[in-house]
């Protein structure tokens, strides 16, 4: 094996462990958004452990953020909860460098 060809390995290694790690995180800040969401809503224990599952697998169905606002919009819309989408986007920022921490904590 040529230096060349360990370098890319390692290039390629790198983008895989890069790209495991932003998936990692982005579903942890799915769950973030989904328990901040439940707290607003009053729901807590299991049913918020539930209700934040069930925004991390709205993430899967599109690519994007999108169909996770407007899932966390909707409900707490229908909850009587006023969030605008530009706060609830704001809130999965703020949550995304916090799941970006744990998720290298755990790594």
């Amino acid at each position: 094996m040529t230096t060349f060809d360990k370098r890319e390995e390692a290039f390629e290694q790198k983008y895989a462990h890069d790209e495991e790690l932003q998936f990692k995180a982005t579903a942890r800040r799915n769950k973030l958004l989904g328990l901040w969401a439940a707290e607003k809503m009053g729901i807590s224990g299991d049913a918020a452990a539930a209700y934040a599952k069930t925004v991390v697998e709205a993430d899967l169905a599109e690519g994007g953020d999108a169909d996770v606002i407007a899932k966390v919009l909707a409900d707490l819309t229908a909850a009587g909860v006023a969030q605008s989408e530009h706060q609830i986007r704001r809130t999965m920022d703020e949550l995304m460098a916090t799941a970006i921490d744990q998720v290298k904590a755990q790594g």
